[in-house]
């Protein structure tokens, strides 16, 4: 790993970009779906194309970047593994990791956090809602699945993350969700089942949706952001509709939006905002 610039020392040093991660990548598998960082820096189950890295190379050297999705920190990193290394090799210094290609990596919307390669503090949804909160809500979302009539049941299904739990299908899943809102209406039921849990769901990505406190959508990596004392901070992402897991952080008066849908839109608008 070459020596980072320090923030002072960069020409635009006080303006910080963050992304959703997944705009800026070309595929390793065809017809394959991710089920988070979908659109922003990279198309689904994809690996970052030359173009998109030569360009956030050029922005680090002027400004600051980051990028904060829902996933774990080890689903990010596979799909942001820029050097073709995995999160593992965080713990070796002789290789060259995710998290040392970004100036702040936020997973699990920021409850876990690392700045220039230190974890920052972190927080736990089984710790906020509680086992036996935790243990009726799982038994609910399983009864439920289950009732479910769809054409191919293959998922997870539920995977507790330390922020969230994610509940997801299988790539097959995505064309009938489109057409029968299967999520949106998972959704619905789970605000009426457990109104009082103070929980917020968040579609993302394609075949899944989060659950997690209110508050800890993605702005909540900005408690992270804010104490660096930033002029500007853009957010890039592709779900900022209402209901979508960028929406939140879109909207956040801390921030400046760019809504984009592909590795494309994000070149255009890191080119047109750096002049690069």
């Amino acid at each position: 790993m070459s020596p980072v610039i320090p923030f002072s020392e960069r020409p635009q040093g006080d303006i910080v970009c963050l992304f959703g991660p997944c705009s800026l990548f070309q595929p390793t598998q065809t017809g394959a779906a991710s089920r988070d960082v979908d659109g922003t820096l990279t198309p689904a189950r994809r690996t970052a194309s030359a173009e998109i890295l030569e360009v956030l190379k050029q922005v680090r050297a002027k400004a600051v970047i980051g990028f904060v999705g829902g996933s774990d920190l080890p689903k990010i990193t596979e799909q942001l593994a820029v050097h073709g290394q995995n999160i593992q090799s965080f713990l070796n210094p002789h290789h060259n990791p995710v998290t040392d290609d970004f100036d702040f990596c936020f997973a699990e919307n920021g409850l876990t956090a690392i700045k220039l390669g230190e974890e920052l503090d972190s927080a736990s949804f089984i710790k906020f809602i509680g086992e036996e909160k935790y243990k009726k809500m799982v038994k609910f979302i399983l009864h439920y699945i289950a009732d479910l009539d769809i054409p191919i049941k293959r998922g997870t299904f539920i995977e507790f993350r330390n922020g969230m739990i994610n509940i997801q299908e299988r790539d097959e899943f995505e064309k009938y969700d489109k057409e029968s809102k299967v999520r949106a209406t998972f959704v619905e039921e789970l605000k009426k089942e457990f109104a009082d849990y103070g929980l917020t769901y968040s579609i993302g990505g394609q075949i899944s949706f989060d659950v997690f406190p209110n508050g800890w959508d993605k702005t909540y990596a900005l408690r992270h952001i804010e104490k660096e004392n930033f002029k500007e901070i853009h957010f890039f992402g592709d779900k900022t509709y209402k209901g979508g897991n960028d929406y939140e952080i879109y909207m956040d008066s801390r921030t400046i939006g760019h809504a984009v849908q592909s590795p494309d839109d994000t070149i255009h608008e890191l080119k047109t905002l750096f002049q690069l």
